[in-house]
């Protein structure tokens, strides 16, 4: 889908919406031209309308980029815990990777088994699965600022979401825990889920180790991490996270967000 907004200064010039339903067409983006009203990307919403004997109309205007914050820690590291209390106080949308997933796999997708063994047994699910599911939740949310919990998990989830979509995030909120802590929660939480076991978890903590970490230490080397010490009560951990979204509620009140576009996506897609 994010290729289309390059594409979009292409249709500028077209000499009507039939030419630019044909291209949306042709790029296997539309399946149903008699009536199309499409979101391309995220900083120009496409409006293509044809049916009647009207030819149609091509609207283009410009749309507010969503500004996006990575929550990354490992599993029961308490993100989706913190993740609540500030969607509560600071009304962002909260996005988590492995609900996403989960949900998808009860869908009963073309994908869904393959993701409950990857799930399972601890593994990384393909990157664009994962994006694609993200970019869908973004859209159908409405929202503009979003939480996205247990995301990027190694450096292709990060490169494949820069790629797809150009959004680079405003900062990563990383939760450092003690390994033997993250295990003693997720043991305990008894939530029925396929990956809460001493077997996955091991798995899903080596994994976080060996792919995830570095993706922090990429974002910190842009100077873009802000670690939080996840251990102690719920309220005591939120109370050191507060500020930083104090800060950065205030910056955007002023229009100085560090949200940077990068290189869109310009392969077909079929959704």
């Amino acid at each position: 889908m994010a290729w289309a907004v390059r594409s979009l200064r292409r249709l500028q010039s077209a000499a009507s919406s039939s030419q630019a339903v044909r291209l949306l067409e042709s790029r296997s983006w539309i399946r149903n031209p008699r009536k199309v009203d499409v979101c391309a990307g995220q900083n120009f919403v496409l409006k293509v309308s044809k049916g009647g004997s009207d030819d149609g109309t091509l609207t283009l205007t410009s749309k507010s980029p969503p500004r996006v914050v990575f929550i990354l820690g490992g599993p029961g590291s308490g993100k989706g815990t913190q993740c609540q209390k500030i969607v509560d106080k600071f009304g962002f949308v909260h996005l988590s990777a492995g609900d996403l997933l989960r949900a998808e796999i009860q869908s009963g997708s073309q994908y869904g088994d393959m993701i409950k063994n990857m799930i399972k047994d601890g593994k990384i699910v393909p990157s664009e699965v994962t994006v694609r599911l993200l970019l869908k939740a973004m859209e159908d949310s409405k929202g503009e600022k979003f939480l996205i919990d247990g995301f990027p998990r190694n450096d292709e989830n990060r490169a494949v979401f820069e790629r797809m979509t150009g959004i680079i995030p405003e900062f990563i909120l990383f939760f450092d825990c003690p390994e033997d802590e993250m295990e003693r929660r997720v043991l305990g939480r008894n939530q029925g889920r396929v990956d809460d076991n001493k077997e996955t978890m091991q798995k899903r903590l080596k994994v976080f180790i060996d792919f995830s970490v570095p993706v922090v230490k990429y974002y910190e080397s842009m100077g873009k991490v802000h670690k939080v010490t996840a251990t102690g009560s719920i309220d005591d951990i939120h109370t050191t996270i507060e500020p930083l979204f104090e800060q950065f509620s205030e910056a955007h009140s002023t229009g100085e967000s560090q949200y940077a576009t990068g290189k869109f996506d310009t392969s077909p897609t079929n959704n």
